[in-house]
């Protein structure tokens, strides 16, 4: 098959919404991925609407744990935004932030070139609070000392608070808190006082009130600090005064609007009709996403969803009866299959094999909205944790983990507009939106799935008789997960084909066939996870069921790597 492809057209009548059949198990079974259709030309603003004025702003210094700062600012119901350490006091003020929290770091503030914030950080114009690093900075900058401690402090410990300052307000005296440094603050600067100790760190809360400053030493935003959220609270609610009213139905309403002023704003100033392609896939991710746009501009909203042939089991077939049919969103379905295995072929290394469907993705997509005349904005359901992970400039001290094709993997000469109204979401939130908006609860509820497919679930080259043969066993594994019940007790659950062929015994002869591996994670946003302790009795049924109905298979292995060090998928 040539260029092209096969397109079929499909359009809804109406916009209604119909919820789904709780019984409807394909539906929910199937409808799994999320592809995100990319491009490097953001045409969204550069925060989220819905952020507003009482904004808390998150600086990175660099720590595993300032993505989870930001999250639980959010679970106040304040918004909250993760930016570089560098960022000048202007921005962060035309942001309309009302408190500033410093993250930790993996630098001690007195190496050579140590991150620092812009000084005005610490004018007392907003609340400021340290953690970790951040209160080190903090005490060093003000005019505190700080150096190696011989007695470091890594993992639980038990925090006494001496002074009962705003921070700590309603908590008991002792705290169980979670340390991770080897520096300590050994002297404070003038003005500031001790707010908590422990047997290793006299200083392991300071403030000065009088100018809005505070430091602690310990990690708040983690589960073992049990009471961390607390704290977090007293800062953001109690001396911000912040009022907590970031809620998804403020997000929807906020987002919708700056969907269709931007829109609204470029057809006039063009001449145009203000069409916009949303990149569906069937994910919660695209489907949110185009969701909010379809509110927002209604049937000048055209999906396309590309088939390229690295879909799950009866995606497509299903996908069309889902949203066409129940959401009312025009579809355009296209075959796309052939074109891409063809550019995939002999391709092993996972960061190209993103370049390329993503690359691809942008070509198809080009192709279909000639057929639709002027499209100006293109819609793809990029999430925060993608961003995250690739390492752009909106996060400077985070490390490249892999290129997602949706932010890093796309061709610079893109001439849509981009409206990505998901950018600063984590999923846990995004489903919440979409509960909110009224999509099924199916839909909503569907584990992750990446953008680029199966292709990155074949180690090793992908070609249509290993595509055909991962299919079958991901069937196996999604329907014994849910025949088991445990389908929401994970984050998720796949299958993957490994590169390697062993040696078995079917019906006394001998095999050399591929390896099989199961992949299944617990999570709460997909940053970090967990391996699923699947009970044996399943895992023994989904190993059974692959090797007795997957031709080719003689083996199954079960993943235990947590993330870190591993990552959820495999590429």
């Amino acid at each position: 098959m040539t260029g092209k492809g096969k397109t079929v057209h499909g359009e809804a009548a109406n916009a209604g919404h119909r919820v789904l059949a709780p019984d409807d198990a394909e539906v929910e079974a199937y409808l799994e991925t999320a592809l995100h259709a990319p491009g490097p030309q953001r045409a969204a603003t550069d925060r989220p609407a819905g952020g507003g004025d009482g904004t808390v702003v998150v600086l990175d210094f660099g720590s595993q744990f300032a993505q989870l700062i930001a999250r639980r600012v959010r679970e106040l119901n304040v918004y909250s935004e993760l930016l570089p350490h560098d960022t000048p006091m202007a921005e962060i003020e035309r942001r309309g932030a009302s408190a500033i929290i410093l993250s930790g770091g993996p630098n001690s503030v007195y190496d050579v070139g140590a991150p620092k914030p812009d000084p005005a950080v610490w004018s007392g114009r907003l609340p400021v609070l340290g953690i970790c690093y951040g209160a080190q900075l903090m005490a060093s900058e003000l005019g505190g000392h700080v150096q190696a401690n011989g007695k470091r402090e890594y993992g639980p410990a038990t925090v006494t608070i001496g002074t009962e300052d705003g921070l700590f307000a309603g908590l008991d005296r002792t705290q169980p808190v979670w340390m991770s440094h080897g520096d300590s603050i050994t002297t404070l600067p003038e003005g500031f006082h001790a707010t908590a100790q422990t047997d290793s760190s006299p200083f392991a809360g300071l403030n000065d009130e009088s100018r809005n400053l505070y430091g602690i030493q310990f990690h708040p935003e983690v589960a073992h600090t049990p009471h961390g959220k607390d704290v977090l609270r007293n800062f953001v609610v109690g001396i911000a005064g912040v009022t907590p009213s970031w809620t998804p139905a403020h997000f929807i309403t906020a987002t919708v609007d700056e969907i269709r002023r931007r829109v609204d704003d470029h057809a006039r100033a063009v001449g145009s009709d203000g069409k916009v392609i949303c990149a569906l896939s069937g994910g919660v991710d695209s489907a949110v996403a185009a969701a909010l746009v379809h509110r927002a501009v209604g049937d000048r909203l055209t999906c396309i969803y590309v088939d390229h042939g690295l879909m799950r089991k009866r995606e497509s077939e299903l996908l069309r009866a889902t949203f066409a049919e129940n959401l009312g969103m025009r579809l355009v379905m296209v075959d796309a299959r052939e074109r891409f295995l063809a550019r995939l072929a002999g391709v092993v290394d996972p960061e190209q094999k993103r370049r390329i469907i993503g690359d691809e993705f942008i070509r198809v997509f080009e192709e279909e909205a000639e057929k639709l005349g002027q499209i100006d904005f293109l819609t793809q359901g990029t999430l925060y944790p993608d961003v995250i992970e690739s390492a752009t400039s909106e996060t400077k001290t985070a490390q490249k983990i892999k290129t997602h094709h949706n932010v890093g993997g796309l061709p610079a000469d893109l001439r849509f507009k981009l409206i990505e109204p998901l950018r600063y979401l984590f999923k846990d939130e995004v489903r919440a939106v979409g509960i909110e908006l009224g999509l099924p609860e199916q839909m909503v509820q569907r584990q992750p799935f990446p953008g680029p497919g199966l292709a990155i679930r074949i180690i090793g080259e992908v070609t249509a008789e290993r595509l055909d043969t991962l299919r079958e066993a991901d069937w196996i594994v999604i329907d014994e997960i849910k025949g088991a019940g445990l389908y929401r007790n994970v984050w998720q659950s796949f299958a993957i084909l490994t590169p390697i062929h062993s040696v078995g015994v079917m019906g006394d002869g001998r095999t050399y066939a591929n390896v099989v591996a199961i992949r299944a994670v617990t999570s709460d946003d997909g940053m970090t996870a967990d391996w699923a302790k699947l009970p044996y009795e399943v895992l023994g049924k989904i190993s059974s069921r692959i090797v007795n109905e997957v031709p080719g298979v003689n083996r199954v292995v079960y993943d235990i790597s947590s993330k870190p060090p591993a990552t959820i998928e495999w590429e």
